[in-house]
């Protein structure tokens, strides 16, 4: 660790903190504490918590007083996760619904979020600085498995516009402070992805940041371009905000010549789970409750995959009880050889708009599709699209190198997979833009899968 870097992380960074009346450097150093317990007893802790925190949101907060009342739920008699299918699942559309029931009675100042909307439901929710500091603490964590820290000079490539709309004189200064440097993902031409590469090479970060989309594409321009960015010092490159698919991960570990650890979480559900150098996504299981549920709602045994339902143990002043992410995971079946208590995903499928139906019945997830076309010479861009029919367009950008014979085979592979009963159509496009949140997604279906709720 450089001087620079130990007087940003140890002085600065908790001052700034400090001023935004956060706990986050606190908070860190009991989640560097917790890490290295025993499953089973980050297990009887998180029950204390759970209880806790259920107690709290029963008595203060007027849409969970009148739930746990309708529901007969007890919190001081919970003894286990299991006791919280007593309750039924939030939703975005119950927050939208009781957004007022849902702030704690005599809160602190609560601070306004909205969700970017990739998944078609833009939501409106609260945090209080609680929630706030867990957040910034449980990535703070994360970052120093790495052997990184905050005040390493680091490069994020994020796009939402929620945040690039406060790029306000106060937080400029901050990020030069912190030696974070923001790059908008949502403007990904060529000539800019130039500029991109080389405000890399003269940064020299230790650290990249961003959505696995974005760094994947970055990384195959720069491959395309013939530019190694290998001999700059990155570290690692932190990957999230959506499915990091395993051929995204070899394009930034090959260009970037570093490890790419990946990340799963939300605006609304949190920073949820963190990669480690030995590989496992390790959950922050001090203050979020995972379950993983099938499609009648019971919960799957490790190794099974189930789609994943979170309580936020830091969220009493604007609760989170049983929010249903829209994604699927399958827990881990083994502890991971880096030594630390928390449970951890064996893999992170995405969300359920990232699976296929086929007129057949199956339902298969994205990589199944993505194989056929992303190795075919000159394709530089697809996109599958769903509609609820079920029809499929793939949108395509690519070049002369594509000749009819290399569609036709893509066309046949894809029908193959999907069966000759459903529809599928090939488009060619000059540009396939981002989504409003800057996130460039493979696969976007609009059919519910099976035992939807």
């Amino acid at each position: 660790m450089t001087v620079a870097t130990r007087f940003i992380s140890s002085v600065v960074f908790p001052l700034h903190e400090l001023a935004k009346r956060h706990h986050s450097v606190s908070l860190r150093r009991e989640l560097e504490r917790t890490q290295w317990l025993s499953a089973q007893q980050l297990q009887a802790q998180q029950t204390e918590r759970l209880k806790s925190f259920l107690a709290r949101v029963g008595r203060t907060v007027p849409y969970y007083r009148e739930l746990f009342a309708q529901r007969g739920l007890d919190p001081a008699r919970v003894a286990a996760v299991e006791d919280l299918q007593r309750l039924p699942l939030l939703t975005k559309a119950t927050i939208r619904e009781h957004t007022d029931a849902m702030k704690a009675e005599g809160a602190g100042p609560l601070v306004r979020f909205n969700t970017g909307g990739s998944s078609g439901e833009p939501l409106v929710f609260y945090m209080g600085m609680e929630r706030i500091s867990h957040d910034v603490a449980a990535k703070w964590r994360a970052t120093r498995w790495w052997n990184v820290d905050i005040g390493d000079p680091e490069i994020v490539l994020w796009g939402s516009p929620i945040e690039l709309g406060k790029q306000d004189r106060v937080k400029a200064w901050r990020d030069r402070l912190l030696r974070s440097h923001l790059l908008p993902a949502f403007q990904m031409s060529e000539p800019q992805m130039d500029r991109y590469l080389e405000q890399i090479a003269r940064r020299r970060p230790r650290m990249l940041f961003g959505y696995a989309s974005a760094l994947a594409l970055l990384a195959q321009h720069a491959a395309t371009r013939g530019r190694r960015m290998d001999g700059f010092g990155i570290r690692v490159a932190f990957a999230t905000g959506e499915t990091l698919y395993p051929q995204q991960r070899a394009i930034v570990e090959q260009v970037f010549g570093c490890p790419v650890a990946n990340g799963y979480g939300s605006r609304d559900g949190g920073f949820i789970a963190h990669q480690c150098p030995a590989g496992s996504l390790h959950l922050s299981a001090e203050h979020v409750v995972v379950e993983l549920l099938d499609e009648e709602g019971r919960a799957v045994r490790p190794g099974e995959t189930g789609q994943i339902v979170i309580t936020h143990l830091a969220t009493a002043e604007f609760p989170f009880v049983r929010y249903a992410t829209g994604d699927m995971a399958a827990l881990a079946t083994v502890p991971c050889s880096c030594g630390r208590g928390l449970p951890a995903f064996e893999r992170v499928f995405g969300r359920s708009t990232d699976f296929i139906r086929t007129v057949g019945g199956e339902v298969m997830h994205a990589l199944a599709l993505i194989y056929e076309v992303r190795d075919k010479p000159g394709v530089r861009a697809f996109k599958f699209i769903q509609s609820e029919d079920l029809a499929i367009e793939l949108q395509l950008v690519a070049g002369a190198e594509l000749t009819p014979a290399h569609e036709a085979q893509i066309r046949a592979g894809l029908q193959r997979r999907l069966g000759a009963q459903t529809p599928l159509s090939i488009v060619r496009m000059q540009d396939i833009p981002p989504e409003k949140s800057g996130k460039y997604r493979y696969v976007v279906s609009r059919a519910a899968l099976p035992g939807a709720r």
